[in-house]
Parts: structure tokens; C-alpha cells; sequence
């Protein structure tokens, strides 16, 4: 886990890419992470299409979601999703908005989006759904407007996933990588749910085996794993954002350190060979 504010805003980054790099987001969508030394303020990246997230894109926010320091670079105008959630459960530390294709379906029908198999288990036995037309009537369906984002995190209630009418979905997490997770798996979920519809009549999890399923999902090593498998294919791909120089020169540091004894009476024998082939 992050051991400094530039190692959470590396591992933020990461985030970002490992769900533009897996579908969940494409040119949209964004992801925040409660500040870990400030539950009064979050993490959130300028206005940028998640894949291209670097460290120092990503910026402080209180949750008014008014930037801490006065912005040079266009802000995202969604950002009221993620300060209205922060609000409204403590219990969040991570956000994600997005517009998947495998639930727009989803939220554009109506249709309830519910577990089918064991990783889906991860969004709860219930997806409440927001419509922003009840409180607000007609608008262009983006969440700028605080008492907008105050109303879908009402919605989102005691949730880990809301949809949201004609616009996407928002997930939350207890903690970055669960985020990560219930975001990649969410949508899996609503493409197996799809796709058996294809093939006849799908029945959901039960009560019980959704309650026994997401306590697996939420063992400390799950997340773990599956971070490292998205992040490895990230990498694979020469995706991964750059690391912080500080982070990096202090590497570099450690890596040339003292060296080892051995290695140091090894130098000093070749240069005295040296001198005595020369004196010769």
C-alpha cells in the first residue's frame, strides 16, 4: 500500500489506467481517492481522458469540491459526484463515474442489474437506480450542480453501485483496489447477465450466496491479486504512468548504496593488478 501522498497519487494514476485499459472507462469518466491524511478533502485528476493520468494530474479537492489550490488546468465538471459522496458516507474512500457499454443497457431500460455469478456478488444484492428528471426535470444528464450530486448520493444510499438514467453508473469502495474491483467486476457481471438473457431465463444469486460471495471478494489478498493482474497487463502493454521523480531518485539512491564488501575488496584487487602491470 502507499507509504507517502506521491505514492497514492502514483497508485490513483494507476487506477485510472487499469479501467481505461479494461473498458470500464474510455475518453470519460474519472476515478477520486479520499485523501488519506485529510478525510475532509480528495484526490481527484484535471480534466483528462483517464489512460493518459500522470501523478501530477491529480489534484486536492475539499468536499465542496472547490480545488485547494487555485487551478491553472480545466477541472472536471463532474466533480460534484465524488465531494457529495465523500459527504454523504464516510465510509467511502474511493469513487469511480463512469459510462460502460456493458451497463448503459442497463440504464437505459430500466432493467434491474443483478449478481449472476460469484465475482458479481461484489455490487450487493440491490442496484438502486437515479433518475435526475424527478428533482431536476430536463438537463443535459451531467452532475455539475451540488444539490444534483447531493441527490444521487442519496440514492446511492448504503449501495456500492448506483446507475444513473441515460448517463452511466457510479461505484464505491472502501479502499482504492476494492474500488478497482467492483468496478471491473460490475461490469462483467452486466455482460454475463446480458448475454444469458440471449441464451433464455437467468436467475440471480441468492440472499445467501450473495452475503457468503462478497465476504470472499472482500479478503485482503483478492483486490491485492487482481490488482497486480491488472496492473501487470498494464504494464505489459507500456501503459503505466511515470513515476514521481522524488519517488524514483530515491530508488535510484538506494540502489547505489554502500557497496558490499566483497565486491569492494574485488575492485581494489583489479586496481592493484592494474598498477602492477603498469609498473612492469
Amino acid at each position: 500500500m502507499p507509504d507517502t501522498l506521491a505514492d497514492t497519487r502514483y497508485e490513483l494514476a494507476v487506477a485510472n489506467r487499469i479501467l481505461g485499459h479494461e473498458g470500464v472507462l474510455d475518453a470519460f469518466g474519472h476515478v477520486s481517492l479520499r485523501h488519506p491524511g485529510d478525510p475532509g478533502r480528495y484526490l481527484l485528476p484535471r480534466s483528462r481522458s483517464p489512460e493518459l493520468i500522470e501523478p501530477a494530474d491529480i489534484l486536492e479537492f475539499t468536499l465542496d469540491s472547490a480545488p485547494v489550490v487555485p487551478p491553472t488546468v480545466q477541472l472536471y465538471s463532474e466533480r460534484v459526484i465524488h465531494g457529495e459522496i465523500y459527504k454523504a458516507r464516510p465510509d467511502v474512500m474511493a469513487v469511480c463515474h463512469h459510462h460502460s457499454p456493458a451497463v448503459m443497457p442497463f440504464c437505459i431500460t430500466g432493467e434491474p442489474l443483478v449478481p449472476v455469478f460469484h465475482l458479481g456478488a461484489t455490487i450487493g444484492a440491490e442496484v438502486p437506480f437515479w433518475d435526475s428528471l424527478d428533482e431536476f426535470g430536463d438537463t443535459n444528464l451531467l452532475v455539475v450542480k451540488p444539490e444534483e450530486g447531493a441527490s444521487l448520493a442519496r440514492a446511492l444510499g448504503r449501495h456500492s453501485v448506483v446507475l444513473m438514467r441515460r448517463h452511466g453508473a457510479t461505484v464505491v469502495g472502501a479502499d482504492l483496489r476494492e474500488l478497482v474491483f467492483r468496478s471491473i467486476f460490475s461490469c462483467l457481471n452486466a455482460v454475463y447477465l446480458s448475454e444469458g438473457r440471449k441464451m433464455g431465463r437467468v436467475g440471480p444469486l441468492t440472499p445467501g450466496e450473495i452475503e457468503m460471495a462478497g465476504a470472499i471478494n472482500k479478503i485482503p489478498s483478492v483486490p491485492l491479486r487482481t490488482w497486480e493482474y491488472w496492473a501487470t497487463r498494464l504494464a505489459k502493454r507500456g501503459g503505466m504512468p511515470p513515476r514521481p521523480a522524488a519517488t524514483a531518485a530515491a530508488r535510484k539512491g538506494s540502489s547505489s548504496g554502500p557497496r558490499p564488501r566483497a565486491q569492494a575488496a574485488r575492485s581494489g584487487s583489479r586496481k592493484a593488478k592494474s598498477k602492477r602491470s603498469r609498473q612492469r
